[in-house]
């Protein structure tokens, strides 16, 4: 199997950029941003009439609503741009050979094929 990984002979490798900072730091950007988004229904709980009722008023399960929303919109975005660093450092690897395609008619072209100018 070694044989079908053949490195292109003279290809230096890419140095890494931006995308490993962004693999590196995307972890606790996950984790901070849920939590600063579950910040605002956690304070709708402690105010004044939710903590007094136990179903909680409209505006809270509002609240809650539009916080779990803003949560998932922040997961995806994080998982967009996990996605697209993470395409940026494999495009970066190292470069290898293509499989040989021989043409059919590489020594004898088609003379009926249309010549475009």
């Amino acid at each position: 199997m070694a044989e079908w990984f053949q490195r292109l002979p003279g290809f230096r490798r890419t140095p890494a950029g931006i995308e490993r900072t962004i693999l590196r730091r995307l972890p606790k950007a996950w984790v901070y941003g849920s939590l600063l988004l579950m910040l605002p229904s956690l304070l709708v709980r402690l105010g004044g009439q939710a903590a007094s009722e136990p179903g909680g008023t409209p505006a809270a399960m509002t609240v809650d609503i539009l916080v779990v929303a803003l949560i998932f919109l922040h997961w995806s975005i994080v998982l967009t741009v996990a996605i697209g660093a993470f395409i940026v450092m494999a495009m970066k690897g190292p470069a290898y050979a293509a499989d040989a395609y021989p043409l059919e008619d590489a020594e004898a072209p088609d003379t009926n094929a249309p010549r475009w100018r």
